[in-house]
């Protein structure tokens, strides 16, 4: 394991320009471009982390495992949101710090390296990119990862990058997709690391509001070898600040990955984790803060559409994504900085023909957007 040289158009110092002509708009700037949280961390979260703030897990060491109540909150979450029981699909579990250095470190954690093909979705989360390259792999994109026959056949694919629902598109995959990924990753030898990171943000009616798990009996066949799924509390509980994600799944996988956590000091702080727990828990909260986001994507499409964007609900996730209407990102980068409004450009996911307008941003600054697009 080591790092190499990266390269990557996601760096957030592009849209500076961009942030100060919206900055001089009247009424200042409405930013919709960093997907970052707004709104508070639940109360019941709050008080877990106060609770904790002296205990053991506090000015001792934590486990790098996880505490046992973490670790019950995640097997809890995942059989009672996602039906999916951890224990009979012989599945281990790791907190991380975050879910970004999750994606960053996976291929390093797995021991990739030179030679080596990691398949990735080619408009995607720019990390699943930067993580292959600072393992010295190889990023094979492909225009849809479930069309499996665009990667089965590819030398030395090692491992397999799905995200769903997508950042920053909003699709989201059905278990069938999802099956055939699984099966054919397991035919050559391959990984399925599963970003769900937006999993209980399906907006498609009739699913149930979430999304289907790469773990589903279902979709692994019973068993989780050769399967990684990511989960992050950072949108459902607005816990971003807090850094509490999950890797779950091939109980060995996670066994090495946490061995080498634990050397390096990949470890949540103890009250975060008793924080980290209650938000698993608190399923009210994340249903208030669902219902937040949903009223805000509406209120962003119907604007987007009126402002003569081709632009309809997500499949799930918390951006809207469109094709821009010059045909370059960047120009309608500017346009749009002179309403005020400053979305993220499509280069940085692999499509600089589009827009991400993120719902991330609070119920004021929504209908002030809605407003300058003359909704």
């Amino acid at each position: 394991m080591g790092f190499y040289e990266f390269s990557s158009p996601y760096d957030w110092s592009r849209i500076a320009e961009y942030k100060r002509t919206a900055a001089s708009v009247p009424g200042g700037m409405v930013d919709l471009s960093v997907g970052s949280p707004v709104d508070s961390v639940p109360l019941s979260v709050r008080g877990a982390l106060t609770a904790a703030s002296d205990d053991p897990n506090a000015y001792g060491y934590p486990a790098t495992a996880g505490t046992a109540e973490l670790r019950a909150a995640i097997s809890d979450w995942f059989r009672d949101r996602r039906g999916v029981d951890l224990g009979s699909i012989n599945a281990g579990i790791v907190p991380t710090v975050g879910s970004k250095e999750a994606v960053a470190l996976m291929a390093s954690l797995l021991h990739l390296g030179p030679g080596d093909v990691v398949v990735q979705p080619r408009v995607s989360y720019p990390t699943y990119e930067i993580g292959t390259q600072l393992a010295g792999a190889t990023v094979l994109k492909v225009d849809d990862v479930s069309d499996v026959e665009s990667w089965r056949s590819v030398p030395n694919v090692k491992a397999v990058w799905v995200n769903s629902p997508c950042n920053p598109t909003g699709e989201t995959l059905s278990r069938e997709w999802l099956y055939e990924i699984v099966a054919a990753a397991r035919q050559i030898g391959a990984v399925v690391l599963s970003d769900e990171c937006y999993a209980m943000l399906d907006w498609r009616a009739g699913q149930g509001g979430v999304a289907p798990c790469a773990l589903d009996p279902q979709v692994c066949e019973g068993s989780a070898d050769g399967v990684l799924v990511l989960y992050s509390l950072s949108k459902q509980s607005n816990m971003a600040g807090y850094r509490t994600a999950f890797i779950a799944g091939d109980y060995a996988l996670v066994a090495r990955m946490t061995a080498y956590r634990k050397q390096i000091g990949q470890i949540i702080p103890g009250p975060v984790q008793a924080a980290m727990a209650e938000g698993l828990r608190d399923g009210d909260a994340v249903r208030e803060q669902k219902a937040r986001y949903e009223r805000r994507l509406s209120a962003l499409v119907g604007a987007l559409r009126a402002y003569g964007y081709d632009a309809a609900m997500p499949q799930g996730a918390l951006y809207v994504w469109v094709k821009a209407r010059s045909g370059d990102c960047w120009r309608d980068m500017a346009d749009l900085a002179r309403l005020g409004i400053v979305p993220s450009p499509g280069e940085f996911y692999g499509a600089p023909d589009h827009l991400r307008f993120s719902a991330t941003a609070t119920d004021g600054a929504i209908a002030d957007a809605c407003r300058r697009l003359g909704a």
